[in-house]
This record gives C-alpha cells, structure tokens and sequence, in this order.
C-alpha cells in the first residue's frame, strides 16, 4: 500500500485527527505566498464535512473552526475542479468540501485616483489583497430578489463576493460607456473596464 493510499484510507478512521492531519502535511510548505496547489494531482479521496457559508465562515462536522491560523493556512490549498468542485488539496490527498457560495468574502477595498489610473484593491476575510484588473476581474450574478452580486477573482477558479456594504461603496464609481456599439455600464480599474451590464438590460429589470 502506498503512502497516498494510506492517507485515504485514514478519512475513514473515527480516531483520526483529520484537521491536524492536513496541517501537518503542510508544515513543510514555504510561508510566503500560495501553494503551487495546480500542481499537485494526488488520489482523491471523496468528501470532507468541511463547509464555507455565505459570509465566509469555515464548519468542520457543523461546528465553526475558530482558529484563525488554520482557517488562513486551509484556505491556501482550495482548488476549483474542472466539474465545478471545490477541494481542499495537499501534496498527499484531495478532498471535496461544500462551498454554499464563494469561497472568499472581500471585506475591504482600497480606491485611488481617478478614471484609466483608477487602483482598486481588495482585502479578503482571510487576508488575500487582490487588485482588480485583467487578471482579477469583477463578475456580477442576479441575486434572488433580482439584484446584483459582484465576485472578485482571486487565484485559478477562486472568486471572493463582495460585503453589501462594499457592494454600494462600489456603486459610486459605476460609469456608462459603449463596449461593441453598445451602452454597458461597468467602472474603470486596472487598466481595464470592468462590464457589468447592458444599460438596456438594466431598464428593462426597473
């Protein structure tokens, strides 16, 4: 039996301290920065009763996991699978947890200057700073009452939701400008312009 095999196997042992077990097989990781975690393909070893609600808080076995350190520590090793999963991945195991929305939660922005030099920055519940840019783009999905979500992307297939309360702060520098002969409205970040909608679109759900 493999060492890969072995660690699967252990997922069904009651006695197995499982979040001391997956941090111990990240204790050799560097420090700084995030795991190389698209390159690790170890055997997947089914579920985990792991679970991040809405507003960003992490359940082991439906209880909230209050240490901060290894909420920070797990959230380094999260991957998207190409079946639209989430798992938490180390150099030995994979496992799928349940993500009732994003996995992140931006909590604070940071907005300097003004039109193209406009900076936006965001800081995630788990201490991420992510720019937005080409590289981390803003989505907008309808919520259930018909309004708009904005996500931020972070790493791979990793987006944060933005807080309500950052959602209006960003609403501020929302502008109109044509994008392929049509009117979208969006806001400048980056470098880039950020689409959110169609203007007519928009009129139409008024």
């Amino acid at each position: 039996m493999d060492q890969r095999q072995r660690n699967c196997d252990g997922m069904n042992d009651s006695a197995d301290p499982t979040l001391e077990r997956l941090s111990a097989a990240l204790g050799d990781l560097p420090k700084r920065g995030a795991p190389p975690v698209e390159t690790w393909h170890p055997e997947h070893c089914g579920s985990i009763d792991i679970r991040i609600a809405a507003d960003g808080t992490w359940f082991h076995e439906g209880s909230p996991i209050r240490r901060p350190a290894l909420v920070k520590l797990f959230s380094t090793i999260l991957r998207k699978e190409p079946d639209g999963s989430t798992v938490m991945v180390t150099p030995v195991e994979r496992m799928t947890i349940t993500v009732d929305d994003a996995p992140f939660v931006a909590v604070e922005m940071a907005v300097d200057g003004e039109g193209e030099a406009r900076r936006i920055a965001f800081r995630t519940n788990v201490d991420d700073l992510v720019p937005l840019d080409h590289g981390h783009p803003i989505r907008f999905e309808q919520d259930g009452s018909g309004g708009l979500k904005p996500y931020v992307k972070v790493r791979g297939g990793l987006w944060a939701l933005l807080t309500r309360a950052l959602t209006h702060e960003l609403m501020d520098w929302v502008e109109e400008r044509e994008v392929d002969g049509e009117p979208w409205l969006g806001l400048a970040a980056g470098g880039v312009f950020h689409a959110i909608a169609r203007s007519a679109e928009l009129e139409v759900a008024k």
